[in-house]
């Protein structure tokens, strides 16, 4: 068999290159690298190369339940990191190389802990076995059933603090994180609100009274709540002058006929501008039949002369000078008066330090004050006290002036409990006129009824 002919080409241009077959050279460079990957039939035992076909005279194979095959796969690698696997037999060209272990960033826990070497590492260290130690015996209490006598119920407690190991220091674990592991290992929490975890008021549950509203109160108490009651109302009355004084006193008073004419001057008003503007117009109708004027005089174009000009250019050369020897002027000045300029600036930094902490302290009185939950404001119960000729010293015939129940319910308010509301009283209800429908209304009797009446008569006779 003859070979095929070659055929002539011109390959003087690179473009012309691929004409060339290199078919056998890619083959051969193919094999090359399979036998590199994979190894030649050679090199290889026949134990790889063979398989020697037996009669099974072993037992059938024990059945695999599914959680025997989920643990046989978590032995397994993972097949998400076969690919970083190495199956070629191409030997690394770099034979040796110089391997350099990188510093980790911060701490490293672990060797902390396993291999310590500072004082503070062996101190955490047996912490950590003291905190571990009591925790068993927590968790044996628990386990036994023997309620613990010394907690007090009504603190506010951390469900972390119960789960060992979701509460640290550093604060790595997040409070959703915990709340999903507590779900998830069988001890559920409620999430709620953070504002009912913090207290939005600093007002007492509840706040005992005066001593002067006793009963039978000492002379001196009984004298300290009237003064404190009294300087109340007195700053009452004081505000209610001002707001009078300010409000109503401030304007005059008019009677009623200069109410009236003073009326009907601004209701006409407008009607007297309107003729003003009509005798204008005529004005200047009559001044134009006369002769045309313009409102603004003819331009003129008058130009500067050169002394006029060389005279305005020295004027600003020296106007420029004089600001310039102002500025140094100052800036020695300024320069002098360092430690004035000095102090002055520590003086406005102490004031605005100052300002800081008065707007921190009003911020913070503000966060704990009663709000505004409801359309109206919180207003402070007035004290109810009894005068001296009221007090009889027995709880018999004493002149009750406060409610238990108006008390409390001040204090919801006052807590943010409840918002401010106001004793409407009985409402009146409208008078509705009532009639019966024409479907419902009795019609009387027919002509066929009273026909049906006879009949029956007649019947029973």
């Amino acid at each position: 068999m003859s070979l095929p002919k070659r055929k002539r080409v011109s390959k003087k241009n690179k473009s012309a290159w691929r004409k060339t077959d290199i078919k056998d050279v890619e083959d051969f460079l193919e094999d090359k690298l399979r036998d590199e990957r994979i190894g030649t039939f050679s090199e290889k035992q026949n134990e790889d190369i063979f398989h020697i076909d037996v009669i099974a005279t072993e037992s059938k194979r024990k059945l695999v339940t599914e959680k025997e095959k989920r643990k046989l796969n978590a032995t397994k690698p993972m097949k998400s990191w076969k690919a970083l696997e190495n199956y070629s037999k191409v030997k690394d060209p770099i034979v040796k190389r110089n391997t350099v272990k990188q510093k980790k960033a911060g701490r490293d826990i672990e060797k902390e802990v396993c291999n310590p070497i500072r004082s503070r590492h062996f101190k955490a260290n047996q912490d950590r076995a003291k905190y571990y130690e009591k925790l068993k015996e927590r968790l044996k209490k628990r386990a036994s059933g023997i309620p613990d006598i010394n907690k007090d119920i009504w603190t506010d407690t951390d469900f972390r603090d119960n789960i060992p190991g979701l509460k640290d220091e550093k604060g790595w674990i997040s409070q959703d994180l915990s709340l999903y592991v507590a779900k998830n290992i069988g001890k559920p929490i409620i999430k709620v609100h953070d504002s009912i975890r913090h207290r939005t008021t600093k007002a007492k549950n509840f706040e005992p009274p005066h001593p002067g509203l006793s009963y039978n109160p000492s002379l001196e108490d009984h004298q300290n709540i009237i003064l404190k009651v009294m300087e109340k109302e007195e700053n009452i009355i004081k505000e209610e002058k001002h707001l009078e004084r300010v409000t109503t006193r401030m304007f005059k008073k008019v009677t009623p006929e200069e109410k009236e004419i003073l009326h009907m001057k601004e209701m006409r008003s407008g009607f007297e501008d309107d003729d003003n503007e009509d005798d204008g117009s005529k004005n200047l109708q009559s001044n134009d039949d006369s002769t045309y004027e313009t409102s603004n005089p003819p331009v003129e174009n008058k130009k500067k002369s050169k002394q006029v000009r060389s005279k305005e250019l020295k004027q600003k050369e020296l106007e420029k000078k004089t600001l310039e020897k102002k500025m140094k002027k100052k800036q020695t000045v300024d320069i002098n008066r360092i430690k004035s300029l000095k102090k002055d600036i520590l003086e406005e930094e102490a004031s605005l330090n100052a300002l800081k902490k008065k707007r921190k302290k009003a911020a913070l009185k503000k966060k704990y004050e009663t709000k505004r939950l409801g359309r109206l404001k919180f207003i402070e119960q007035d004290e109810d006290i009894n005068m001296p000729e009221d007090l009889t010293g027995s709880m018999r015939n004493i002149k009750q002036e406060s409610s238990l129940l108006i008390d409390r319910f001040k204090n919801f308010q006052k807590r943010n409990m409840l918002p401010v509301s106001v004793a409407v009283g009985k409402q009146k209800t409208p008078k509705v006129k009532r009639f019966p429908r024409s479907s419902h209304k009795d019609h009387g009797i027919s002509f066929q009824m009273l026909r049906e009446q006879r009949i029956v008569k007649k019947k029973v006779s």
